[in-house]
């Protein structure tokens, strides 16, 4: 069995810095639903949003 990698992902930008758990953080919020089977988070730091679709279904954004 392979070990498990421990990964950390930030996202960088101008004078910005958005690390992976703040951006699920946030767009768990903006959701501000239960029963999040799957979560996909779409960053555009060039408009400074980020774009979340839950349970391949209801979307929505919220600024980085």
């Amino acid at each position: 069995m392979a070990a498990k990698v421990t990964t950390k992902i930030e996202l960088q930008f101008g004078d910005k810095a958005v690390s992976e758990d703040e951006l699920v953080s946030k767009a768990k919020k903006a959701y501000g639903g239960k029963d999040i089977k799957n979560l996909d988070i779409y960053v555009k730091p060039e408009e400074g949003k980020a774009y979340y679709v839950v349970n391949n279904d209801v979307t929505g954004s919220f600024d980085l």
